[in-house]
């Protein structure tokens, strides 16, 4: 049975009645799955009333039970997990495990917010005169509203409500309507675990129309936001109007530096292996493959054949490591890059078409003789196709690497200690990975420079955007 899907507002769900609705449609087969309710003007008022009258109490709970609540969600997520991934690979497409694989490593989320929430602390600070006493407290900074993307529908939603909520916030969230069953069970695991009415609140609806409502509001106070840059310029831009902060984890075109002297067979297989994750819809997913010249067949011929032998199917099939793309509207896109490289002269080694049949799939590709100015090298593709082009020296590639307005993560294959650090200190990136993909664990910081956001989440910065500072001085 696919989850039943609702708005939860104030500790109740709200199903569909006399609301509009949408499909929810399993990218694999194109069944309709079932139908989602959107909010009303009047719903969206509600759920950020609730979380404003929750707010006064919940700001003055304890850390404690804060706590203990994020640590049952997470042994539910635990126990509830092979049933969440079935219904996220039937509305999300990817492969069940992993679907499993990303809702078991969130409970690992919610332990770690447990933990951390009860570790906010302020200090004391000397003073200058001796009958002065000086106090910085950290404040929960009020309603939340995050609105969530439908690569990782659990994951990216997690992060926000338990560090809202470990913060001593309130929170509204707007998840993805392509593919909701995720939330909905994030949503009945904290009503089932005890979480005051109120405290979480879950909408739906055109995204344009929910966003813009919730950020206007004066009752809420911090905007996070999870997707493209577009998108999140504009969201940050209305925010800042209306002095909100923000926390705004956007969009990508991950650089890889391989080096002659990496180990190539095992970083073409390594790549090849992760770039297909979630067909290639990953804002963390490699997408520019910069080779040095010397190994540069060597890598293309490894990294083509892994992805030759990738199986490509529905998500609840046996042995199959890549799903359908997320919605329809994904396969024309990905195929316009490959339109603009034709038209390029660049030459397309493998996919390049989309599979024909039912669902929305499209074939691991790679490309090579790109031009650094064509559309797959500037713009982030989003799917299951890879650039890959040679270079020469290590000044050469971190210019090149550098050249986009982009900075989320980027990816090293070297065994030069010196060649890691120069890289490491010149790339323009939030985060680094070098010889392993080490991105996106609960106490590490997650979070872009440049183009690619404002802000962290996770790691011991994870409660940073929840939070104000308060000076007291008394005598």
């Amino acid at each position: 049975m696919y989850q039943a899907l609702s708005l939860y507002i104030n500790g109740q769900f709200l199903g569909g009645e006399g609301r509009k609705s949408q499909e929810v449609v399993n990218p694999a087969t194109q069944d309709v799955l079932g139908y989602l309710p959107h909010a009303s003007d009047a719903d969206l008022e509600m759920a950020l009333q609730s979380a404003q009258d929750a707010f006064a109490k919940w700001r003055k709970s304890s850390p404690m039970d804060r706590s203990a609540i994020l640590r049952k969600v997470g042994q539910l997520t635990r126990d509830r997990a092979k049933d969440i991934a079935r219904n996220m690979t039937l509305d999300q497409g990817k492969p069940l495990a992993e679907a499993l694989g990303e809702i078991v490593s969130c409970a690992d989320h919610c332990d770690w917010h447990a933990e951390e929430c009860r570790r906010i602390y302020g200090r004391v600070i000397l003073p200058r005169a001796p009958d002065v006493r000086q106090l910085v407290l950290r404040e929960p900074i009020g309603v939340c509203v995050a609105f969530t993307p439908w690569n990782f529908p659990y994951n990216q939603a997690i992060r926000k409500i338990c560090a809202a909520i470990g913060a001593g916030c309130t929170i509204v969230l707007k998840g993805p309507e392509d593919s909701p069953s995720a939330v909905m069970a994030i949503a009945q695991m904290f009503h089932d675990a005890g979480l005051p009415p109120g405290v979480l609140n879950v909408v739906w609806g055109e995204p344009a129309k929910v966003s813009d409502y919730l950020i206007r509001s004066p009752i809420s106070r911090k905007v996070s936001f999870t997707g493209s840059v577009p998108v999140g310029k504009q969201l940050a831009a209305l925010a800042g109007a209306h002095m909100k902060r923000v926390t705004m984890e956007l969009g990508g075109h991950s650089p890889v530096l391989v080096f002659d002297d990496a180990d190539i067979d095992r970083a073409a297989t390594m790549l090849a292996k992760f770039k297909i994750r979630n067909a290639g819809q990953v804002c963390v997913s490699p997408t520019r493959f910069y080779v040095q010249k010397g190994s540069y067949d060597k890598f293309l011929a490894k990294f083509t054949d892994v992805l030759k032998g990738i199986k490509v199917g529905n998500g609840l099939d046996d042995g199959v490591e890549m799903g359908p793309l997320a919605h329809e509207r994904r396969v024309p896109a990905i195929a316009r890059f490959v339109e603009d490289a034709r038209k390029r002269g660049a030459k397309v080694v493998l996919g390049g078409d989309p599979i024909e049949g039912k669902g929305f799939f499209f074939p691991p590709t790679v490309i090579t003789d790109l031009q650094d100015d064509s559309m797959l090298m500037t713009e982030e593709p989003f799917g299951p196709i890879a650039p890959v082009v040679p270079f020469d020296t290590l000044d050469e590639v971190l210019a090149r690497a550098n050249s986009l307005p982009f900075g989320l993560s980027s990816y090293v294959f070297t065994n030069s200690l010196q060649t890691a650090t120069k890289v490491s200190n010149g790339i323009e990136s939030g985060m680094v990975n070098i010889n392993h993909f080490g991105s996106a664990l609960p106490e590490t910081p997650f979070g872009g420079v440049k183009d690619s956001g404002i802000g962290s989440e996770g790691g011991s910065e994870t409660f940073d955007g929840y939070l104000v500072t308060k000076f007291v001085t008394h005598v």
